[in-house]
């Protein structure tokens, strides 16, 4: 099949009709991807399904998860003389308070958007006399990338580059999230971490917390028959791993990523917005790479600085956690648009309630 015909309508009304046909108990399924969250809204996916089959959002923006503690850390650094600080561009416009990147980049701080950490270790060959930083957010997906940027640091000898270490990893914050709540039935595992870390990463899911769990493409043909294959498990009384993503995803995925991301990174507790501190969800430079970590390398020149507090009536945690749809926060296309946001959800390319505001006519 063509990518094209994983959007066929014809396929798409077959899929609805059959996932209809099952008839359904009240069944809530969480997607943890960025990406199937904009996806979902797009094609208007949970028009075509049953009354009581939910499809909700969970942690799957990278960027949505970053708590404020670190993104105040980065201001910190960011804001320091002879720092050329760089980071994706979703994560200027994150609010840490009545501060962001962008407030500060406004106010005169040299903050740069970048596509890659590659960039910004060319940018620091390029400025020999200051210190490039880059924001290292991401999940599995981006974080092989930033280890292969920092062995290519080291190796070309490069001393003035470093990054702010926020990536983090997605198996343990959802055996976390899923530990504290029963209403999740079913998981849709993220297509793009699956490609790197393999879909048997996720085999701890229906084996320790009996839940099923289906690894889905992001066309609307790809969501629906993950969704299928979990609405069939649930209503049999089963719990499976289902690998609906076979063109991309591997059972053991990307081995040679992951030993790059082995080499430089180690497990380490992390903070995410809306679960909190979660053990072994963080990767930390290992020794070998330590002096890489911008946290550490400017630690006397930021001391002392203080997290900002979060809007008080966001609600980005609880639609972190499932608990809220975004239409439920009091804020939402109301103080809170993509224009002026109040939480990290709203910002983002693959945040839940910027997917619900773009689309939510259809």
């Amino acid at each position: 099949m063509s990518e094209q015909d994983y959007r066929d309508p014809g396929l798409v009304a077959a899929l609805a009709g059959r996932i209809k046909a099952r008839n359904p108990r009240p069944l809530t399924i969480m997607e943890v991807c960025g990406t199937h969250t904009m996806s979902i809204a797009r094609y208007g996916i949970r028009s075509l399904l049953p009354p009581g089959l939910r499809l909700i959002s969970g942690p799957g923006c990278p960027v949505c998860v970053t708590d404020s503690a670190l993104i105040s850390a980065a201001l910190a650094v960011a804001g320091l003389p002879g720092i050329i600080f760089t980071s994706f561009g979703d994560m200027l416009r994150v609010p840490a308070g009545r501060n962001s990147l962008q407030r500060c980049r406004d106010l005169g701080a040299d903050i740069r958007i970048v596509l890659s950490p590659l960039d910004a270790l060319e940018l620091a060959k390029q400025n020999p006399g200051q210190q490039v930083v880059f924001f290292a957010v991401g999940f599995e997906t981006t974080a092989p990338l930033t280890a292969a940027t920092l062995v290519r640091a080291e190796a070309e000898g490069v001393d003035n580059f470093s990054v702010v270490p926020g990536h983090k990893t997605m198996p343990a914050a959802l055996r976390a999230l899923l530990a504290r709540t029963d209403n999740i039935h079913g998981l849709l595992c993220p297509g793009h971490v699956s490609a790197m870390i393999g879909a048997e990463a996720f085999r701890f899911i229906p084996e320790e917390l009996g839940k099923p769990a289906a690894v889905a493409g992001f066309e609307p043909v790809d969501i629906l028959l993950a969704v299928e294959a979990l609405t069939d498990m649930a209503a049999e009384g089963r719990a499976e791993l289902v690998n609906c993503y076979p063109r991309a995803v591997r059972q053991q995925g990307n081995q040679r990523a992951l030993d790059l991301l082995n080499q430089v990174f180690q497990p380490a507790e992390a903070v995410w917005r809306g679960l909190g501190p979660i053990p072994g969800s963080g990767l930390a430079l290992r020794p070998r790479y330590a002096r890489y970590d911008a946290l550490s390398r400017f630690s006397g020149e930021i001391a002392g600085r203080e997290a900002a507090a979060d809007h008080p009536g966001c609600r980005c945690g609880r639609v972190l956690r499932g608990e809220l749809a975004p239409e439920d926060c009091p804020l939402f296309a109301r103080a809170c648009t993509p224009g002026s946001p109040c939480g990290a959800c709203m910002v983002s390319s693959e945040g839940s309630c910027a997917a619900a505001y773009k689309y939510r006519k259809r």
